[in-house]
């Protein structure tokens, strides 16, 4: 599945999320717009269970509203305002579930999927997200990530026709991802920072059959260079920008 798609993929960044709020339907349908094929989003558990894409673990940023959402079930998030704080024009934007962008966009764009329950590892987020994949049929237009090796293995064992991907930090903390951990055979590719890699360590990565995505690349000057060393694929807020500069866009 993975060889079969474009390089360099352009994953817009929890949607178009320089123009648009982020991990909103809005975003997504803005990415679309810019001439988008894919786009990267965060997923997580409510109190009740249910998945819902936002990034942070709280409310705060990106709602009028507070609290952590490992408190708050989902009809609590139903009212919550997740538009107003980028611009007033997304005012009555909200917080998504992941079967509504699945209904909305789940063959129109090519999702890479961030399994995030970095703040409660035993919950049930893969196997709930697992099973949302499996009932819309949309194997083929899904990557799995996620910083959590344990995340990835759990879903191969569950979908093992999905492709996954280890995000690893930049610095010492994603050295072993970036330089061991990517090659075990559970991955089909390697996520790693901008600032930690080289246009010998893409190839390196390429030798043993994986892609390389690199995150997050919002900079004119950064996507040439990695364009030119050859990367697969790119996570940007600024999909149109990054189709201009790859030739991919008008």
């Amino acid at each position: 599945m993975l060889p079969d798609l474009p390089c360099p993929l352009i994953f817009a960044h929890r949607g178009a999320s320089a123009h648009a709020p982020e991990n909103t339907l809005a975003a997504f349908q803005q990415a679309i717009q810019e001439g988008a094929l894919a786009v990267e989003f965060d997923v997580k558990l409510t109190a009740d269970g249910e998945v819902v894409v936002l990034h942070d673990q709280t409310v705060n940023r990106t709602t009028d509203g507070q609290g952590d959402l490992r408190n708050i079930p989902l009809a609590g998030l139903r009212d919550l305002d997740a538009g107003s704080w980028f611009n007033e024009q997304f005012r009555g934007e909200r917080i998504p579930t992941l079967a509504q962008v699945f209904e909305a966009y789940g063959r129109k764009l090519f999702m890479n999927i961030e399994l995030t329950n970095y703040a409660t590892p035993r919950d049930a987020l893969v196997e709930r997200v697992a099973g949302l994949v499996e009932r819309f049929g949309l194997q083929e237009h899904t990557l799995f990530s996620s910083f959590f090796p344990s995340n990835l293995r759990k879903a191969g064992k569950l979908l093992p026709d999905v492709p996954r991907g280890l995000l690893a930090w930049p610095g010492l903390f994603g050295f072993w991802g970036r330089w061991v951990g990517y090659r075990n055979p559970c991955y089909q590719a390697l996520h790693p920072h901008l600032s930690s890699i080289s246009g010998s360590f893409v190839k390196n990565v390429q030798r043993t059959g994986r892609r390389i995505h690199v995150w997050t690349v919002n900079q004119e000057a950064d996507m040439l260079r990695l364009f030119s060393w050859g990367v697969d694929g790119i996570f940007t807020d600024d999909p149109a920008l990054a189709l201009r500069i790859s030739g991919g866009g008008a």
